[in-house]
C-alpha cells in the first residue's frame, strides 16, 4: 500500500485534521488546515479552510480547497495538495474576518474549477 493515500481506512475527529501541515508534491510547505468545513445536510467534508502566507497568522490568506484535492501522507501526517505555491496564491482565498458566503453556488463551482475537481455534491 502507497504511503500516500486519499483516504485513511478509519474516520478521524476533525480537531485532529485542523492544524496539520498541507506541502505539495514537492514537499514546499504550503500552510496548515485552520477548519474543516461540512455541509450539514449530506454530512459530507466540503472544504478544508488552508491558511498560506504572512507571519503569526498576521497577513496570513486562507483558501477554501475541496477536500477531495488533498491527499493523506500516513508516513508524514501531513496532507498533500498537487500546486505550486505559485497556483496557490492565485487562488480564490479570503481572509480570516471576510469569509465567503458558501452557499453561493457560483463561488463553490469556481473553487471547485480552479482544484479541477468534480463538486461534492454532484
Amino acid at each position: 500500500m502507497s504511503q500516500l493515500q486519499k483516504f485513511s481506512n478509519s474516520p478521524v475527529k476533525a480537531s485532529s485534521v485542523i492544524g496539520t501541515n498541507v506541502v505539495n508534491r514537492l514537499g514546499d510547505n504550503l500552510g496548515d488546515i485552520k477548519e474543516v468545513v461540512i455541509d450539514p445536510c449530506s454530512g459530507r467534508v466540503a472544504y478544508a479552510v488552508v491558511s498560506f502566507g504572512g507571519f503569526l497568522s498576521m497577513g496570513e490568506k486562507l483558501f477554501a480547497i475541496p477536500f477531495s484535492a488533498l491527499e493523506y501522507n500516513v508516513a508524514k501526517r501531513d496532507y498533500v495538495l498537487d500546486v505550486s505555491k505559485e497556483r496557490l496564491e492565485d487562488a480564490p482565498g479570503f481572509d480570516k474576518d471576510h469569509w465567503p458566503s458558501m452557499a453561493d453556488e457560483k463561488w463553490n463551482r469556481d473553487v471547485y474549477r480552479y482544484y479541477d475537481r468534480l463538486p461534492y455534491w454532484e
